[in-house]
């Protein structure tokens, strides 16, 4: 399967191997690598292989590809080993909701009680 790559992009940049990352899941669909400032003990980066720039950008077409995200998310929780004890999977949208990398993303976070609100 092919997907719509922005060669300007990080993420995209690292879905090809141009960049490297500390891979812990990959599908057809998802790629998932280690935060390189984590802000857990468990700080995993889930992003879909096609661009998207951000959730604005989620439509008919491509929504699917937000429960591969999910999926992965919940398998790599098990793979982990924090699954039973609990994780978040957060996604910033936007200049105001803290989005730093113009590719969709979730920041899958675990190790630690993860108190509330974030911030």
């Amino acid at each position: 399967m092919t997907y719509y790559s922005d060669e300007n992009c990080l993420f995209c940049k690292i879905i090809k191997g141009d960049i490297p990352s500390t891979k812990v899941y990959e599908t057809e669909t998802v790629y998932a690598f280690r935060d390189i400032e984590p802000q857990a003990p468990q700080h995993i980066i889930i992003i879909p292989k096609e661009h998207i720039s951000s959730t604005n950008e989620i439509n008919e077409e491509n929504s699917a590809l937000i429960g591969d995200v999910y999926a992965a998310a919940a398998t790599i929780a098990r793979i982990e080993g924090f699954a039973d004890n609990g994780y978040r999977i957060v996604n910033n949208c936007g200049m105001d909701g803290g989005q730093t990398v113009g590719h969709i993303h979730f920041h899958l976070l675990a190790g630690r009680y993860l108190q509330w609100p974030p911030g």
